[in-house]
């Protein structure tokens, strides 16, 4: 399967980008989960990547096999220039910055998506939880 890779400009500045529709396992049931990446400086500059858990929740079947949750331009433009502000730094030469959500779920506000770092290992919150405590503010706004 050949990945899409798409182009975002800000300020006068060319990204590209690239979402992979993944799942994640909670204690519970199953979540989507979006691996978003995305290079400002080039192939060789430094990457970012985020892991998007997507708060679909209130169904009566499984989130991942109703959840079409896929962030928008919009949803990518807020993430670059989140991780601008917060040391994501897109010339330096090789490495991945990564919005881990042990460091950056706290201040990071997406809708529809939390950070999570159970796409790279068993760190972090529960999804589960996560998402129906989520899906449970959204709803009392």
């Amino acid at each position: 399967m050949r990945i899409r890779l798409r182009r975002l400009w800000i300020d006068g500045r060319a990204f590209t980008w690239r979402a992979e529709i993944r799942e994640v396992r909670g204690d519970t049931d199953c979540h989507r989960c979006i691996r978003l990446r995305i290079w400002g400086g080039g192939k060789t500059g430094q990457a970012l990547q985020a892991d998007l858990l997507s708060t679909t929740w209130g169904t009566r079947w499984s989130p991942c096999a109703v959840d079409d949750a896929y962030p928008t331009s919009a949803d990518v433009r807020a993430v670059i220039e989140y991780a601008l502000r917060h040391g994501w730094q897109p010339d330096r030469r090789g490495g991945t910055y990564r919005l881990a959500e042990r460091e950056h779920a706290a201040r990071f506000r997406l809708p529809g998506f939390l950070l999570t770092d159970r796409l790279s290992g068993p760190e972090g919150g529960d999804p589960t939880r996560r998402v129906v405590s989520a899906w449970a503010a959204a709803d009392s706004d």
